[in-house]
């Protein structure tokens, strides 16, 4: 489980914290998984996620990519849990910094990072979830720079719930190194 480093209600009721922990010991409804198109859970937060979860999270992930091809930044994919503590994994797929496909027109990398959150965000509730989890989606091999990202899922976050009636009630960013951890407290503060 990981520790609540700092708590704050939103004027639309959810509560948003941000942890520092293992995401992958969570007891929430759904974990997000940083994940790439392919749903290739090779390296990084989703190799944990399959490595503790069980491999019936790639196998899930393989028949979704069969039945609905490579998933969008917008549209995130969904598996079951597996061994997790959270029934569910939502698979996100956030921007990589610097990649040609994704800086076609300035400010396309901040947009593709708010749909991530933004779909991860509606998959839980079409799921009817009440608490989910994310990592700092994008920012580890993928790239983007930390307090930008933790700007942009901030408000990505407020957005979706003052503009949408939503039944998630907890939201948790679980983050798992120190330099994280300060970016987010510092973004969270300012």
């Amino acid at each position: 489980m990981s520790k609540v480093l700092a708590e704050k209600i939103l004027p639309t009721g959810q509560t948003l914290q941000i942890a520092q922990g293992d995401i992958t010991l969570e007891e929430v409804d759904a974990i997000v998984n940083a994940a790439n198109e392919h749903l290739a859970h090779g390296g990084g937060v989703a190799w944990a996620i399959v490595r503790r979860g069980g491999d019936v999270i790639q196998d899930e992930s393989d028949a979704w990519i069969q039945k609905h091809g490579l998933v969008p930044h917008s549209h995130p994919a969904w598996t079951s849990g597996g061994t997790l503590p959270a029934r569910f994994v939502i698979h996100a797929v956030g921007p990589v910094w610097g990649d040609p496909r994704e800086t076609g027109t300035s400010g396309d990398e901040d947009k593709k990072l708010s749909d991530t959150v933004t779909g991860s965000l509606r998959v839980a509730d079409e799921l009817r979830l009440q608490s989910i989890a994310f990592p700092a989606i994008s920012t580890g091999i993928f790239g983007f720079p930390k307090e930008r990202a933790a700007k942009v899922i901030f408000k990505a976050m407020d957005e979706y719930f003052a503009g949408n009636a939503s039944g998630v009630k907890l939201v948790k960013l679980v983050l798992w190194d120190d330099e994280t951890v300060k970016v987010f407290l510092s973004v969270w503060v300012a």
